[in-house]
């Protein structure tokens, strides 16, 4: 049963709590994080005058990355990215826009570990209350999708700290890592004092919780609004 080092970690477009952006101060919190895989939220991509942050980090980690963009920031793209150290099968990407609010998305990426398939599904859920009960709905039905076989890793930034309608929902029909059982600190944000814990991980599948870490090195409190989530997993397969 391998074991993995899964992440998610909303980088605020490498911009941090001292208003300095850095996509070498993001790499460099993501290298100490030791990550197989990696979520990232609020990543901007390539523009007109520069590859952005998403290669940037990628040449900097020497990670594999794909891109889910879901809108354009001063005319460069952007959205979610995975960075992962395992191969890259496949990439998907699924609408979670509500109405007229700022649009969201749910990225999938298929990983290859040995001969086997993992499925992740990085997701930046909205602010509004019934703009993540609808994506939570979204979301459930795209993950419970039974031509993509298990296991499953479901994680990002959900936008909820309270067990709203959209963590009640994702929890019954998702295994969810209980953070209380693991961590003592469990708040994400904001980095330097954080007072919200925003940053989720569920699964679905044969998925064991070895060990769940919030990173608060002064570097981590600094370099983003949100502490990276850390987890790692021993994932079984079938077959």
């Amino acid at each position: 049963m391998p074991t993995l080092r899964v992440a998610t970690y909303n980088i605020h477009r490498c911009r941090g709590l001292d208003g300095r952006t850095s996509s070498e101060r993001i790499a460099e919190v993501i290298r100490r994080i030791e990550p197989d895989v990696i979520a990232l939220q609020e990543v901007v991509g390539v523009g007109p005058h520069s590859a952005g942050h998403a290669e940037e980090l990628g040449e900097q980690l020497g990670m594999q990355w794909m891109m889910a963009p879901t809108r354009h920031l001063r005319k460069s793209l952007f959205g979610n990215v995975v960075l992962s150290r395992l191969p890259i099968l496949h990439h998907a990407q699924y609408d979670l826009t509500w109405k007229t609010c700022e649009p969201r998305c749910c990225q999938r990426v298929d990983l290859a570990v040995g001969t086997h398939t993992l499925h992740l599904y990085n997701v930046h859920l909205g602010t509004a209350f019934r703009e993540r009960r609808f994506q939570a709905g979204r979301l459930s039905a795209i993950v419970h999708d039974r031509r993509v076989g298990q296991p499953k890793i479901v994680l990002g930034d959900f936008n909820e700290w309270m067990r709203g309608l959209a963590t009640q929902m994702l929890s019954e029909r998702l295994s969810s890592i209980d953070l209380r059982t693991h961590l003592r600190r469990r708040r994400t944000y904001p980095g330097v004092f954080p007072v919200l814990h925003l940053d989720h991980i569920y699964y679905e599948g044969h998925v064991e919780v070895a060990r769940v870490e919030l990173p608060r090195t002064r570097l981590a409190l600094m370099a983003s609004d949100h502490l990276p989530l850390v987890a790692e997993l021993r994932v079984e397969f079938e077959g």
